[in-house]
């Protein structure tokens, strides 16, 4: 850290502590040549998360909006909202891991519907309902069977 009195580049710090807000961590620092005190603060460096839509169009990852639709598919459903929030987290966290700055809105929907079906059956197929889009009653039904058929492979203790 250069020092803003004599321009000398080695400091050491004195004393570190988080802002009020938590936001940032505040330092004092000595500088070792002049031996001045001037204070910095430290912040977290945040790259937004992309989503890249089916059309191709990019927006900034929108939290709320995934929580909204995840809510929407659990309306009526003995679903808390911690629960949802918890999932929408573990979602968000996942995304973040990844490192990758950009990331599909399929693979958002993917890990949203992998949630809901860990939660209550109805409201993942509400969910796939409207991401998958399905055309007919067909598709519904295919997603219905295999629905079905994963969990009867599960209850046989198989997977």
């Amino acid at each position: 850290m250069k020092c803003p009195y004599c321009g000398a580049i080695d400091s050491k710090v004195i004393d570190s502590r988080p802002t009020e807000d938590g936001e940032k961590i505040r330092r004092r620092r000595e500088c070792l040549s002049c031996k001045k005190r001037f204070t910095t603060y430290e912040i977290v460096e945040t790259v937004p998360l992309m989503v890249v839509k089916k059309d191709h169009s990019r927006e900034v990852f929108d939290r709320q909006k995934l929580l909204n639709g995840m809510l929407r598919a659990c309306e009526k459903r003995p679903v808390s909202f911690q629960q949802l929030d918890a999932a929408v987290s573990r979602i968000e966290q996942t995304l973040l891991n990844s490192y990758d700055r950009e990331v599909s809105s399929i693979h958002i929907g993917d890990l949203a519907m992998e949630q809901l079906k860990q939660m209550d059956d109805v409201a993942y197929v509400r969910f796939a309902s409207v991401y998958r889009q399905f055309s007919d009653v067909n598709t519904f039904m295919e997603e219905l069977k295999d629905m079905l058929d994963s969990r009867s492979k599960q209850g046989n203790g198989t997977t």
